[in-house]
């Protein structure tokens, strides 16, 4: 089973890590414990500014992040690797969080 990670840095620093977790028959590690495989490094670029919030659609394979200066990317993954499906700058209109609906439709910002 997949597991995503995406971490946010400054100066645009956009990362997306998959992990291969590896089923490993009587053990009782489990999660993001158990062994894995880095399948996926890739390095998102769209962001100019420290990028602040990360808020993932697990449902449509979406993720979206917003910056310090108000720019917010949705990105979706399409054949193995992830794009910007939409931008929309905020014009230094800080975004403090971004939270999916549970079915993955709307998102409040």
């Amino acid at each position: 089973r997949a597991r995503w990670i995406a971490c946010g840095g400054e100066d645009g620093l956009l990362k997306v890590l998959k992990l291969e977790v590896q089923a490993v028959k009587n053990s009782k590690v489990r999660g993001l414990a158990a062994p894995s495989n880095l399948s996926m490094n890739q390095t998102l670029e769209g962001h100019n500014g420290t990028v602040q919030v990360i808020s993932w659609n697990e449902q449509h394979k979406k993720l979206t992040t917003s910056d310090q200066k108000g720019l917010i990317i949705v990105w979706m993954l399409y054949k193995g690797s992830w794009y910007e499906e939409m931008i929309n700058n905020r014009n230094k209109s800080l975004v403090r969080d971004m939270q999916w609906n549970t079915d993955g439709q709307q998102i409040c910002i």
